[in-house]
């Protein structure tokens, strides 16, 4: 409620009167309807306003640069003093900040840290049910998994019936340099930013393919990107094969993976039609994190 009355005292415009005619007059109806739709019309600038400058803000990352008022009114074609006591109540709401620096505005830090509290719960919600459609598609177990410090994680799997898994796989930590995902969830990341990542790790052996050191998984990574998936071959464990696809969030970071895992025998020939699986659930995933 607060984002409305702030817009509304910021986008100006003056007091309807008219003559008391009683409670239900067609003057008091005319009248209380032109204030409904001028409430409307007052939110809709203000969430255009708000996505405008999301965008603007090196595509709604949180340590993007502010944008000047005047560039986001000729960006979004509106009148700048409107738009500029519209962004100076949303400031005042933390809607919005103002850069001291350049004097730009930006989206408030609370709308980003409210928006990764919600992609980390549909991450699991409809992380699930993604990986409930990959499952009946490939027949195989399916896994979402994340990032945590050098090691991944899984938060959720869908099992088929059947399967020999002994046990859970979630909230359990893997190397990330040798994991079924590892390398998709590090896709994004620059050669320098992994580095960082394995600073302290220490390569252990898991399988007899696994990565000897750091720029054995970076030459791995390298394939992994230009292709736009991941294929683990004996790296996690002897005869096991994953394909994995990077998941993005509204900022277009890499924040998920979602894998099918397998024994190699059944899972390399296949491996064209688990990628093609993967990369289209990781897709529907995404569309859930972005509300679109």
């Amino acid at each position: 409620m607060q984002i409305s009355h702030s817009i509304r005292s910021a986008g100006g415009g003056g007091t309807v009167r008219t003559e008391d005619h009683g409670q239900d007059s067609p003057a008091r109806a005319c009248v209380g309807r032109a204030e409904e739709e001028h409430v409307d019309s007052s939110v809709t600038k203000g969430l255009d306003a708000l996505s405008a400058l999301a965008r603007a803000t090196a595509d709604g990352r949180r340590h993007g640069p502010a944008v000047t008022v005047s560039e986001l009114a000729r960006r979004m074609d509106r009148d700048r003093s409107q738009l500029s006591r519209m962004l100076t109540a949303m400031t005042a709401e933390e809607f919005a900040v103002r850069d001291d620096v350049s004097g730009g505005v930006a989206p408030h830090w609370r709308l980003y840290a409210t928006a990764r509290d919600l992609t980390a719960r549909r991450l699991r919600t409809d992380g699930l049910t993604a990986l409930e459609g990959m499952a009946a598609e490939t027949g195989e177990s399916c896994y979402l998994g994340v990032l945590v410090g050098d090691t991944t994680v899984t938060i959720a799997e869908r099992v088929p019936p059947g399967s020999r898994q002994l046990g859970s796989w979630i909230g359990r930590p893997f190397p990330a340099y040798c994991s079924d995902c590892g390398q998709a969830l590090l896709s994004d990341a620059d050669d320098e930013e992994v580095a960082a990542v394995f600073a302290r790790t220490e390569f252990v052996r898991h399988g007899p393919n696994t990565p000897t050191g750091l720029d054995d998984f970076l030459g791995r990574l390298e394939t992994t990107r230009r292709r736009g998936y991941s294929i683990v071959d004996e790296e996690a464990e002897p005869l096991l094969y994953s394909v994995a696809a990077p998941v993005r969030d509204f900022s277009d970071e890499v924040v998920a993976a979602v894998q099918v895992v397998g024994p190699r025998r059944r899972l390399q020939p296949r491996t064209d039609e688990c990628a093609t699986a993967a990369l289209r659930w990781a897709g529907h995933l995404e569309t859930a994190l972005r509300g679109a």
